[in-house]
């Protein structure tokens, strides 16, 4: 199968967007696992004064986690489609939170110029064409030793962890994504996660970009082994 890039992605994710939150509310602990990845930034407090940028953000469902772990931080939320984002602007904790529609790409000409105290990435980097310009976007706009969060489908490698994940998209998100005319989208998220880094491999990848102190941290349940929180840090300026 032939991924889907660029405007065909966005396109698809545009006609989801509609069913988007209820398809993942059928994945259990979603939510919960994009929390435990934001408390995994090590970020202080209740992120007052703290300014942060979630790249792929969608219907906001890590914009929300965002919310729920640093309620005070100024967060900018990024996502390529205009459908996904209008579901995100219309949660009930969306008026605190600044919408851009722009491709993790082209931040820059969006008007995404941080600086940044954190930058968060969930089920992104290996849906753009170039993740490796994208980390290197991303980290030219954090604080210098300020921190990269990346919550992402990694799978660590092991038959056993691709079998899971193809009997899950065979059995639910394929099945449903076509009853709902998505089918071209989710068949895409299947084999995005089965062609994209190990997690070993894409922690060597945020290290290639510039990233210190570059940690792979697994999610529990049904998702161990297959889905990761990354944690890295911008270096500091040599002095």
């Amino acid at each position: 199968m032939t991924l889907l890039r660029d405007e065909d992605l966005t396109a698809a994710f545009d006609h989801a967007a509609r069913s988007y939150d209820a398809l993942i509310a059928a994945n259990p602990g979603y939510h919960a696992h994009l929390r435990r990845s934001v408390r995994r930034l090590g970020l202080p407090g209740d992120g007052a004064g703290l300014r942060l940028l979630d790249v792929g953000c969608g219907t906001g469902a890590s914009t929300a986690a965002l919310r729920a772990v640093l309620p005070a931080a100024r967060i900018t939320a990024v996502d390529a489609s205009a459908g996904m984002l209008r579901r995100a602007a219309a949660k009930p904790w969306a008026g605190e939170v600044t919408f851009v529609r722009a491709p993790a790409e082209h931040l820059a000409e969006a008007g995404v110029t941080g600086p940044f105290d954190a930058v968060f990435a969930a089920y992104l980097l290996r849906n753009v064409s170039d993740p490796d310009a994208v980390l290197a976007g991303v980290r030219d706009l954090l604080v210098p030793g300020s921190r990269l969060g990346v919550h992402e489908y990694t799978l660590r490698g092991r038959r056993t962890d691709r079998a899971v994940w193809t009997l899950v998209c065979r059995g639910l998100l394929r099945p449903a994504g076509s009853v709902l005319g998505d089918g071209d989208l989710y068949r895409h998220l299947w084999h995005s996660v089965l062609r994209f880094d190990t997690a070993d491999r894409f922690a060597a990848r945020v290290r290639a970009a510039g990233f210190a102190h570059v940690r792979a941290l697994p999610l529990p349940g049904w998702q161990t082994g297959i889905t990761h929180t990354f944690v890295a840090c911008r270096p500091q300026a040599a002095r």
